[in-house]
């Protein structure tokens, strides 16, 4: 017999259930190392195949510089270089003055940013400025200050990317416009955004300015996002900073269903939870922050945190690597920190 459950009108509650007795098919559960090495390659192709990632055309990158201008103790460098055919992804590169080559930082952005505008801290537009403000949005010029090269690339969808359909609010996002064109095609703005960071990955390689094999990536909220898809895809980010997003899918996006659609996979709660994820990017060195009054953790706060960074550091250990995973959890909202996170990283990118 069917057990009873109680009656609504309300889909979410039945959508709970679901979400409960789905299983989470490809859930970290390896006790060993050897089970780990496997667990990731597996988790790795089906998370792919999830995204879309998979089905990403690869192409010449044919990069192109529009012009560098002098920014005082480092200089800005607008480029745009073809992520697929016929797609084309716009970045500032940050360059610290003197003698390189650097380490490398990509600096993927969030939401009401205008792109890359905020992470490089363009102060000559007000409603820029404001978010930079609210949530130390420039922390592409805190990289650069410590001696990274930085790539700060606008995600499909916002800043000099966005749809047709956002045009006219430099801070607004094309993200649901794009996800409700790209799922009957088997994609995702996830998987897209994952892509295109790979892709940069590769423009990256090319540059003698840039020290081979020493990229890292750090961003916040969306950026955050990025960060976390884009290491656990591509091993060639040896450390990542993911700020503002690390928490449980069922309280901070099945309960919390009206943020961004660029944060919904189909199939993906079947499968995994965020701390899977996170799971695939060890043994290399990742910091977490989290700000304890971040509304986004959901509604049990950092409850709903501590578990999926418990999830990534199983991981770790059985690794031997458990020092290479940090959680600075610091007072505050939704904002990047950055003082943990940028000894973090030069650390290890400095140092490696």
């Amino acid at each position: 017999m069917t057990a009873k459950v109680p009656r609504s009108r309300i889909t979410q509650e039945y959508l709970r259930r679901r979400f409960d007795s789905a299983g989470q098919a490809s859930a970290m559960r390896a006790t060993t190392e050897q089970e780990l090495v496997a667990w990731k390659a597996a988790t790795r192709r089906k998370l792919a195949e999830l995204t879309g990632y998979d089905t990403m055309e690869s192409c010449p990158l044919e990069p192109i510089s529009n012009g560098v201008e002098d920014i005082g103790d480092y200089t800005r460098e607008h480029v745009e270089i073809q992520t697929e055919p016929g797609v084309n992804m716009t970045l500032y590169v940050l360059r610290p003055k003197g003698t390189g080559p650097f380490p490398a930082v990509m600096a993927p952005h969030g939401h009401s940013s205008g792109g890359k505008y905020a992470v490089v801290g363009r102060r000559d537009m007000q409603e820029v400025v404001d978010t930079i403000e609210q949530h130390n949005y420039d922390y592409g010029v805190q990289f650069v200050r410590e001696g990274f090269i930085v790539f700060c690339p606008d995600a499909r969808g916002f800043g000099e990317r966005q749809e047709r359909i956002a045009r006219g609010n430099i801070l607004a996002s094309s993200c649901t416009a794009i996800n409700n064109m790209a799922y009957p095609l088997g994609q995702t703005v996830t998987g897209m955004w994952a892509w295109d960071l790979s892709r940069l990955l590769d423009y990256i390689e090319t540059r003698e300015d840039c020290v081979r094999g020493r990229t890292g990536c750090a961003g916040l909220s969306g950026g955050g996002l990025q960060t976390l898809w884009v290491s656990a895809l591509d091993e060639r980010v040896l450390c990542a900073v993911i700020s503002g997003y690390l928490y449980g899918y069922r309280e901070s996006l099945l309960d919390q269903h009206g943020n961004c659609s660029c944060n919904y996979v189909p199939h993906l709660y079947q499968h995994v939870d965020m701390g899977d994820v996170g799971a695939l990017i060890a043994p290399r060195p990742v910091l977490v922050e989290t700000g304890d009054q971040d509304a986004l953790n959901g509604a049990s706060g950092l409850d709903n945190v501590y578990p999926q960074v418990a999830t990534m550091r199983k991981a770790y250990e059985l690794t031997g690597q458990g020092d290479a995973l940090y959680h600075d959890v610091f007072k505050g909202e939704h904002r990047w920190n950055g003082v943990e996170a940028i000894p973090w990283m030069k650390k290890h990118l400095q140092s490696a």
